[in-house]
């Protein structure tokens, strides 16, 4: 969740279906304030609401065929799916996936925690973005909408504030 915060990414899919674990607000560090979290039972219905949603497969991994990092092209809307450390990506998510991807690793070990391997592609991913000629950017209306959540993901009481002000409107 921090890394989606700290490289511009709004929307972050959790499907937490296998351990139930809930997102841990200490470890998140008050990113959930800016990070749209939209939570999911199970992979499946995850992957048919992104892929409704216009969104190519990309699963992590850094073993089959997978394309290296440098190498992923990011003109088209992506949605990455990173495994557990022990287990990696499920075979649901092998059998959906679009592609896969692998951060290149040159020692022994064969993978990284997951906080470390999404901050590496975002970083690479959103780099390539913006250099790029792709329209990525929020509309006014988007950000608009984006900038009421966080203000009222940040102001104590707001919901009580925005209905005393509609409320103060109307009289």
């Amino acid at each position: 969740m921090r890394s989606c915060d700290v490289f511009g990414i709004q929307d972050l899919h959790v499907v937490e279906e296998r351990l139930g674990k809930k997102l841990d607000r200490e470890i998140a560090m008050g990113a959930q304030k800016w990070v749209d979290i939209y939570r999911h039972n199970d992979v499946s219905q995850c992957i048919a609401t992104l892929r409704a949603s216009g969104y190519q497969i990309i699963a992590t991994t850094p073993h089959n065929d997978s394309q290296l990092l440098a190498d992923f092209d990011v003109s088209r809307k992506t949605s990455f799916f990173f495994g557990t450390e022990r287990d990696g990506i499920s075979d649901t998510v092998k059998n959906a996936a679009d592609g896969f991807l692998k951060i290149p690793m040159y020692g022994f070990t064969e993978s990284l925690n997951i906080s470390v391997s999404a901050a590496i592609i975002l970083q690479d991913v959103v780099s390539k973005l913006r250099m790029s000629e792709v329209n990525w950017q929020l509309s006014e209306e988007e950000k608009q909408v984006i900038e009421m959540g966080w203000t009222t993901n940040t102001i104590k009481s707001a919901p009580e504030i925005i209905e005393r002000y509609y409320a103060d409107k109307n009289d």
